[in-house]
């Protein structure tokens, strides 16, 4: 495991330096979903410290199976029902996928009970796909301006699928679209409001990210190896969260 979370730095140095960047301006968060207990400890002792996930239950019950690890931490990733809220206000330090005003209720009012806050990621589909969930990029604008009466959520960016292509013409104008959103809404963004990260690129295309300005790849089968499914599988649908 080691060896594949060193060979993913080096990519995103040698992409960070294609794109005129410093290596330590991009964060990796590793994707475990299906990854059992035991490998999760392997990626701890490899350094690890924040997973994510996309199945709330699964990401709680690892959680509470290493809870011993006192500072790993958990990234919820992609929709939400509201009624999966109370769960990620107990245990996750970010939610990378807000794309409802009920879900950020729902997410605020829990955390007021525990006492928490949430750094949260707005999601948008760029990619204008039926089967993706996010909201359209000329929603965002009015979406941002209302979080701030959610006063647990810390708004830090923005968040995207692309295509699943491996054509990178199809790829790129994803993350192209993202940037341009982000730096225009940034200009006029509210106290309380930072859009400085751009959550975008997977294993197969977070170099691409990269190079058009994510600050977040979300890399999982680079480092944890092939699931038994594809990809897409994984995300959530609207029985499962």
């Amino acid at each position: 495991m080691q060896a594949n979370i060193d060979e993913v730095q080096r990519r995103i140095a040698a992409a960070c330096a294609r794109a005129g960047r410093a290596p330590d301006s991009v964060r990796l968060l590793p994707v475990s979903k299906t990854v059992n207990d035991e490998r999760l400890a392997m990626a701890y002792t490899c350094g690890l410290r924040l997973l994510g996930e996309n199945k709330v239950q699964e990401a709680h019950r690892k959680a509470e199976a290493m809870a011993g690890l006192g500072d790993l931490q958990w990234s919820i990733i992609g929709h939400l029902q509201t009624n999966k809220a109370k769960v990620v206000a107990k245990f996750a330090s970010e939610f990378q996928g807000l794309d409802s005003l009920r879900v950020a209720e729902a997410l605020d009012r829990r955390l007021h009970v525990e006492g928490r806050s949430l750094d949260v990621f707005v999601q948008v589909n760029t990619s204008a796909e039926h089967s993706k969930y996010g909201l359209p990029p000329d929603e965002v604008e009015s979406f941002i301006r209302a979080l701030p009466a959610y006063t647990a959520l810390r708004v830090r960016g923005l968040m995207t699928l692309a295509v699943f292509s491996s054509d990178a013409s199809r790829v790129r104008p994803c993350f192209q679209r993202l940037r341009a959103l982000r730096d225009r809404l940034r200009q006029d963004a509210r106290p309380g409001v930072a859009l400085d990260e751009l959550s975008m690129g997977m294993s197969g295309d977070y170099e691409i990210a990269i190079e058009e300005g994510a600050t977040i790849v979300r890399v999982g089968q680079a480092i944890f190896g092939a699931r038994p499914l594809p990809d897409s599988y994984y995300w959530p649908t609207d029985t499962e969260s």
